[in-house]
């Protein structure tokens, strides 16, 4: 399962405004992606609730995990943007 580690680029972590972007690109995909903190347990990406319980913060390290790579690079990219600017 292709899995990559990248660090939390939001200002205020995985909130509001930044899990509910990410978890309306992982819903439009074809192929389920998880978040976790590492060696926490992981929650589906398509659920901005389920995000936000990770706890992550900005400069957190997230693994984010799932059956297509394109898939797991889509999320983890946008994990490592800062989601909240404007």
């Amino acid at each position: 399962m292709p899995t990559k580690t990248v660090t939390v680029g939001s200002s205020v972590g995985l909130h509001a405004r930044p899990a509910a972007i990410i978890a309306d690109a992982a819903g439009g995909l074809d192929s389920p992606v998880t978040i976790a903190s590492p060696g926490g347990q992981p929650v589906d990406a398509s659920s901005s609730l389920l995000i936000m319980t990770v706890g992550a913060k900005f400069g957190d390290p997230v693994e984010v995990a799932g059956d297509d790579e394109a898939a797991v690079g889509a999320i983890a990219a946008l994990v490592e943007q800062d989601l909240d600017a404007d």
